[in-house]
């Protein structure tokens, strides 16, 4: 079972990493929007293809150490995580937004914090990311 300490500091990195790529998702969508003319929903979407790559990346790397295990096989739960992640987000900014006549970002930051926490965190942690330090921690003992 891992440590308290362990858990919190993979906690907090992921919550860096998804501020990252939520700095990267916003940006683009208000670009998008705001400099291009494209409907809200639209540079939503995008935005969070985007920032979900940025995610996916670093999280690959830098929190869950994922090195031990092929890209590729990570990338598919990770999209199949992340589709559902761009769906909620998409539909729940556009929903939020046009029920409520609140401005498209205040829509989005909602949308995106719930999901961030409730969907995201929990999919990679307890799925696409399940096993990552049980193969580090083998290949790390074989060699002893």
């Amino acid at each position: 079972m891992k440590s308290l300490r362990t858990e919190l500091l993979t906690f907090c990195k992921a919550q860096l990493t998804a501020q990252v790529a939520s700095l990267v998702d916003f940006l683009l969508t208000i670009f998008l929007t705001e400099f291009c003319g494209v409907w809200y929903a639209y540079s939503t979407f995008f935005g969070a293809l985007t920032g979900g790559i940025v995610n996916c990346v670093v999280n690959y790397r830098w929190v869950f150490h994922a090195d031990s295990v092929k890209m590729k096989h990570v990338a598919v739960k990770y999209f199949i995580v992340w589709s559902g992640s761009i769906l909620l987000n998409t539909w729940g900014t556009y929903f939020l937004t046009e029920f409520t006549n609140w401005h498209y970002v205040l829509t989005k930051l909602i949308v995106a914090v719930a999901v961030g926490f409730l969907w995201n965190y929990q999919l990679q942690r307890f799925f696409v990311y399940k096993n990552i330090r049980i193969f580090s921690s083998f290949k790390k003992n074989k060699s002893l």
